[in-house]
């Protein structure tokens, strides 16, 4: 009995130390090895700039986006669940969504509320980032990868706008389609590409079901992920380059 508790300490040691692997981090070498070794803390550079931590600086405005990315993802798994790709029946599992399952409208709200403010914020985001200068060098690179994100935010809530298929989505793809259609030289390839064909059918649907569903999540949680990971190397936000508030 007396031996086992000096193994129980050791295995608990042991233990604590595979998950903490350095003292408190009451010394700078020891701050910066608890950031570098823990998943979340690498989230975040080891030194950041005291200006940048201002709420009026950045406003959480790319967090918020990031946040509310979460949001649609969640709540459109959700709906998949219920939700049929189906000229016949895409319009009638969205009535059932709403009228029968349970909190299906409260779920289709958020993801569709989520959507448009999630637009906003990026914007908003893009335009913070212009008005500090933090697209000047060296980050020129994380402002173009900003740029592809806002891209992509403006592309899934297009492709998203169809899946109801009732009239007001119906038309609205149709008129937009059409104004790709006369971009020059690529505007007939790719009005036909988004289509499947010369007009909005069954192939228009499964096209824009599977980029709001499958290509355009997986390059908006690629580049999210690079995008955030550059800003930590570039050593947190570009507060040098913003003008100081009086």
């Amino acid at each position: 009995m007396a031996q086992s508790k000096p193994i129980e300490r050791l295995t608990q040691s042991r233990v604590w130390r595979s998950f903490f692997r350095h003292g408190w981090p009451d010394n700078p070498l020891d701050r910066s090895l608890t950031m570098t070794s823990n998943i979340f803390f690498h989230l975040h550079p080891v030194k950041v700039s005291r200006k940048s931590l201002r709420w009026n600086y950045s406003f959480g405005l790319g967090i918020m986006a990031a946040i509310l990315y979460g949001v649609l993802v969640f709540t459109g798994i959700l709906l998949m669940f219920y939700y049929v790709p189906s000229v016949e029946r895409a319009y009638p599992t969205m009535k059932e969504i709403q009228l029968s399952v349970p909190l299906g409208q409260f779920t289709r709200n958020m993801h569709r509320w989520a959507a448009h403010a999630m637009v906003l914020v990026v914007i908003l985001h893009m335009a913070r980032v212009f008005y500090t200068g933090a697209y000047k060098p060296p980050r020129e690179f994380n402002w173009v990868i900003g740029v592809i994100l806002l891209l992509l935010t403006l592309g899934a809530s297009f492709t998203g706008y169809l899946l109801p298929w009732d009239q007001l989505s119906y038309w609205a793809i149709t008129v937009g389609t059409n104004i790709a259609g006369y971009a020059p030289v690529a505007g007939p390839v790719m009005r036909e590409l988004l289509l499947g064909g010369t007009e909005v059918s069954q192939n228009t649907l499964i096209r824009f079901y599977t980029l709001h569903i499958a290509l355009l999540p997986a390059s908006l949680v690629l580049l999210i992920s690079v995008h955030f990971w550059r800003v930590r190397k570039d050593g947190g936000l570009a507060a040098n380059e913003a003008p100081d508030a009086e």
